[in-house]
């Protein structure tokens, strides 16, 4: 059974908090919820950077997601 889109966004929140790497690609979290469709969950992604609780943070090559707090402490930037 699929996730509510609430508790979609705290399933992607507590990834992103317990996860070993400070900053996730969107793959990273298909497992939060296999039954929701990756464009579904990349939006619920982007919907939490939009409400300041996820940030984006870049490579240079490419984009990814990451707790605030966890980027600064962790990498000592401000993302993008």
């Amino acid at each position: 059974m699929q996730l509510s889109k609430d508790a979609l966004k705290i399933a992607i929140l507590e990834k992103a908090k317990s996860s070993p790497k400070a900053q996730l690609y969107i793959k990273d979290f298909y497992a939060c919820d296999p039954e929701t469709k990756p464009r579904d969950l990349k939006n619920m992604a982007n919907d939490l950077v939009k409400e300041g609780k996820l940030m984006f943070w870049s490579s240079g090559s490419t984009t990814m997601y990451a707790l605030k707090d966890r980027i600064k402490n962790e990498e000592g930037t401000d993302g993008i």
